[in-house]
């Protein structure tokens, strides 16, 4: 069966685009145009992803997200003409899994649909061994996707697991931003490394107590920097 995506978006035209894209590259795709008909579609079936506006005509598309993130962990790619910086920070950290900026090309669009598809999928992110990994006093254990810091347990969001995973698997090494960006997030577009950071910032909060740290490598990337 053809994974099943939740296309939200009320310009005809580009609803028109990204379903013929998404169609060839073999998803089944139901859109709807509105922010009510996203939320009786979400009621009823489980998508695989949902690709949303977030300029929709009676709803604001990060308020969709995060109502659909209090209870589900559905991938969430935002359809968006909203450019600015503010913006997509307010959505990647209502939990977004990644943007695509209008006008766009839809050749990208569905290769991030399957980088994030492929990334839902995986038990585990690249790089990381099966077995728990610790560094400190924080301990995360892949199997049973849990983290503990000084054996209290952190809730992260799927991304900022993986992203923890993968520097607990790297400690002490300078990753870039481009290396982050195609090893977790499974794809690599030059500059389009902001998410990155979004989502070092969450996890360095959920963190608090750990007895290591995220560095930031000014103009390079972050590193795991043990006791």
């Amino acid at each position: 069966m053809s994974p099943r995506i939740l296309l939200v978006e009320d310009d005809a035209a580009v609803a028109e685009l990204v379903d013929l894209y998404l169609r060839n590259a073999g998803f089944d795709v139901e859109h709807v145009a509105t922010g009510a008909a996203a939320r009786a579609s979400l009621a009823t079936a489980r998508p695989a992803l949902v690709v949303l506006d977030l300029g929709l005509p009676d709803a604001d598309g990060t308020e969709i997200l995060r109502e659909l993130r209090t209870g589900s962990d559905v991938p969430v790619l935002a359809l968006t003409a909203r450019a600015e910086d503010a913006q997509k920070i307010e959505a990647l950290e209502a939990g977004l899994d990644d943007y695509v900026t209008k006008p766009f090309n839809p050749r990208e669009l569905v290769a991030r649909v399957r980088a994030i598809l492929r990334r839902a999928a995986m038990p585990r992110p690249a790089g990381a061994p099966d077995g728990a990994l610790a560094c400190g006093n924080v301990r995360l254990d892949p199997a049973r996707r849990e983290v503990t810091v000084g054996g209290r347990p952190v809730t992260l969001r799927a991304k900022e697991f993986e992203l923890l995973a993968y520097l607990l698997a790297h400690p002490g090494l300078a990753l870039t931003r481009d290396a982050l960006l195609q090893d977790v997030w499974g794809y690599l577009v030059p500059g389009e490394t902001r998410t990155i950071d979004v989502h070092v910032k969450q996890v360095r909060e959920k963190l608090a107590g750990a007895t290591v740290r995220i560095e930031t490598i000014w103009g390079v990337g972050y590193k795991l920097v043990a006791p």
